[in-house]
């Protein structure tokens, strides 16, 4: 009996995170504590960077939670729910609460927002060509470009088709970057615009009618289906939800999908990959090169909607103000609300959140279309 126990106990020593001898599990120990502190102390995205932050803590303690089977011995909890992300489940259903969460009316109004949701998508393919230029096989390539999209279902539906193997840390990468979008996004917006420019008001947008608001999500799905067949799975299930949002004949589907659904997905997706975020993985000199491309791709994709903001002000003769620009990444709507902060801090009068919106579903949209591109190229 007493061998027994020595045994259990030398056991119980043996999985311990705490007494591994790799010092990079300590490191990712005190990571894990630094976004739980941004994610409670800060506020900075808290559903997704206090999961995310949680499960590095816990796998890093507990290796054996993300342990796969081996022979009769049953895997960690998290091997399994880790499954969904895996198989390109948990994205889908993601977009589908986004999309019954969404308000496409700004988009809608002005159709022009679909132009800056495109050029902040340009970190995307810089991104992409960066890596193949340091030396990644393309598949690689393609799955660190779409770090820049700020968007995380659409960077893990990317790579675990293109390059599993780097699932885990371009996860972490692009949900981490969304967590602090209003950290990394104005400085670069306050860096290419005048005091002039942020302080311009736009005027207010057009009544959207319900039959355009139900159209859009059906006019969306089979023009993006038909020219990118391998957007589809993540564009259909936006717009079905959706759909399911304006149409107002399934309510109990749309509330659902918002609420429950949204958040045993998001509990589920946030907890598994902070939980591939170990200290051998993760403090890698490739993993590190890949954190450092996803923060390049996600300044490029913002400078890249301010720019095409810039212009659009110089061509509507001042009436658009640039700083929406930068909403057309997919960090729904984080992104837009650092619109409004920054447009706020140098005219308290100033209102950009819906004009922001616009840009920023046109992102998720961009980000979906980018992604089919990717894989229709690179599978």
């Amino acid at each position: 009996m007493f061998q027994e126990f020595v045994n259990a106990v030398v056991g119980i020593i043996q999985d311990s995170g705490f007494l591994s001898s790799d010092w990079r599990n300590y490191v990712m120990i005190g990571i894990a504590c630094v976004l739980i502190y941004l994610a409670i102390g800060r506020q900075f995205e808290p559903l997704l960077l206090l999961p995310i932050a949680f499960g590095m803590l816990l796998v890093n303690v507990f290796p054996g939670i993300m342990a796969a089977p081996n022979g009769g011995t049953n895997g960690g909890l998290f091997y399994y729910l880790y499954q969904g992300v895996k198989l390109g489940i948990y994205p889908p259903l993601i977009f589908l609460g986004v999309g019954a969460m969404t308000d496409f009316g700004p988009l809608i109004a002005r159709p022009s927002s679909f132009l800056l949701g495109a050029a902040a998508q340009l970190g995307i393919f810089i991104t992409f060509l960066g890596a193949l230029a340091l030396g990644f096989a393309p598949n690689e390539a393609g799955s660190i470009g779409i770090i820049g999209g700020a968007d995380g279902p659409t960077a893990i539906f990317v790579t675990s088709r293109l390059s599993p193997e780097l699932l885990g840390p371009i996860a972490v990468a692009a949900y981490s970057y969304m967590a602090l979008v209003p950290v990394i996004q104005p400085p670069i917006m306050k860096l290419l615009t005048t005091k002039a420019e942020r302080c311009i008001v736009m005027e207010q947008l057009r009544p959207v009618s319900k039959l355009e608001k139900i159209m859009f999500p059906i006019i969306v799905t089979v023009l993006v289906s038909l020219l990118l067949p391998d957007a589809a799975p993540l564009v259909g299930m936006l717009m079905l939800g959706n759909l399911m949002r304006e149409s107002g004949v399934v309510s109990r589907l749309s509330n659902t999908a918002q609420n429950e659904l949204m958040n045993i997905i998001t509990i589920f997706l946030g907890v598994t990959v902070g939980a591939t975020a170990t200290g051998t993985v993760f403090l890698s000199p490739g993993t590190l090169k890949i954190i450092v491309l996803g923060l390049f791709a996600f300044c490029v994709g913002t400078a890249g909607g301010v720019l095409l903001g810039k212009l659009m002000c110089k061509l509507s003769g001042g009436k658009i103000n640039p700083l929406i620009g930068s909403a057309g990444v997919s960090a729904v709507p984080m992104a837009a609300r650092v619109s409004q902060k920054v447009g706020q801090a140098d005219n308290p009068g100033n209102f950009l959140l819906m004009h922001a919106m616009g840009p920023n579903v046109a992102g998720v949209i961009g980000s979906a279309v980018a992604a089919g591109v990717l894989l229709n190229v690179l599978q």
